[in-house]
């Protein structure tokens, strides 16, 4: 853990205890770990915070050490507040609303009072979307079946599409507008089982060091190709950004759905906007597990938009299959979005921002080298 006092000290104990083959102390046990930990004395003052911390807030641990802990995450409920006021009262609270970084993020909260210690309490922050992403599939995907059936599915597809052919060949004019409906409507269906067969898919496309800036032009050039009129997109790039480790094909589709989606959602807005910003959030700020090793992300590509944003009841549901908040969607889009990024051994997520009217969906990427394991 670090503070604005002891950080260098202990990070160096730890570089020291590596370089020697010894077993990692404490510091570098909680600063390893992949959740957001707080240590907070008798007066609810944070005293040490992790990298992951860091990460959550969106800022380093100097600036928000030695501040009150409500002050830091805001305001919480009544059970949670009780919890805290009582000096050796410990707490599992789930899926809570927190200030984090200048925008709402839902986590799961845990207060351990510290034994010997009256009134010094260690606090857990694990944020909802990136516990979801972690999750280790094993190679199985909840859409296995389905997939099998999608398959059966276009034989006979195929031959009504070739059965309305022949019968438009042979209608009268006026009525082979009927006969091309009924091709239409089969390709409707077969793009759709393709999704659907894409997402099922366990076979994960090569990863190459890739320009995530030239990913994200190109995207963008897709959307707007497709009808963009009245929406402003700007870009916010940190132009010193390295690779990122990515299937560009992939990654190409995964911006052109977050970009297309945004795109819908600010079009109810009178100055609809969209912003794609880049930046570098430091190699120890967020891991997730991915095959049983540590994968650091660092580059972070957010899409946000000024739209009325997703119903609160969905916002937990929208990387799953067949969930969608348009009255036409078909609930695959964000759900191959999130296939994608982790077979890319990424992370997605989704926030909503209430008081600056926002929407962020942030993709979380490796460095574009060889190794990218801890």
């Amino acid at each position: 853990m670090t503070d604005a006092a002891t950080g260098e000290a202990e990070g160096q104990g730890a570089d020291t205890d590596c370089a020697q083959g010894g077993r990692p102390d404490a510091a570098a046990q909680v600063g390893g770990l992949i959740f957001a930990v707080l240590l907070v004395d008798p007066e609810l003052r944070i005293v040490e915070a992790n990298h992951a911390a860091e990460n959550l807030f969106g800022t380093s641990a100097k600036r928000f050490v030695g501040q009150m802990l409500i002050d830091t995450i805001g305001t919480v409920g009544n059970r949670v507040a009780e919890r805290l006021a009582d000096p050796e009262a410990a707490l599992v609270a789930r899926d809570q609303v927190i200030a984090a970084g200048g925008t709402e993020k839902r986590v799961n909260l845990t207060v351990s009072p510290v034994s010997g210690y009256p009134g010094w309490r260690v606090v857990t922050l694990s944020e909802i979307a990136h516990e979801e992403n972690a999750r280790d599939d094993s190679g199985e995907s909840s859409l296995g079946a389905p997939t099998i059936l999608a398959h059966e599915i276009k034989n006979p597809l195929a031959a009504i599409r070739g059965a309305g052919q022949l019968v438009a060949r042979k209608l009268p004019h006026g009525d082979k507008k009927l006969a091309r409906m009924i091709t239409d409507e089969v390709d409707r269906i077969a793009r759709l089982i393709d999704r659907m067969q894409q997402l099922g898919s366990t076979r994960a496309e090569p990863l190459i060091p890739c320009n995530p800036h030239e990913a994200i032009r190109s995207a963008i050039a897709t959307v707007r190709a497709a009808g963009a009129e009245g929406v402003t997109i700007r870009e916010e790039f940190d132009p010193s950004l390295p690779p990122v480790m990515a299937n560009r094909d992939a990654l190409e589709q995964v911006l052109i759905n977050l970009v297309s989606n945004a795109r819908d959602a600010a079009m109810g807005d009178a100055r609809p906007e969209i912003v794609v910003q880049t930046r570098f959030v430091s190699g120890l700020a967020f891991s997730a597990i991915r095959l049983g090793r540590m994968v650091r992300l660092p580059i972070e590509i957010t899409v946000s938009d000024n739209g009325a944003g997703i119903d609160a009841a969905m916002r937990e549901h929208v990387f799953e299959p067949f969930v969608s908040s348009k009255k036409s969607g078909q609930g695959l889009g964000l759900a191959l979005v999130r296939k994608l990024v982790r077979d890319m051994n990424g992370s997605v997520s989704h926030e909503r921002d209430s008081r600056a009217g926002l929407t962020h969906f942030r993709l979380h990427l490796p460095l574009g080298v060889a190794d990218s394991a801890s």
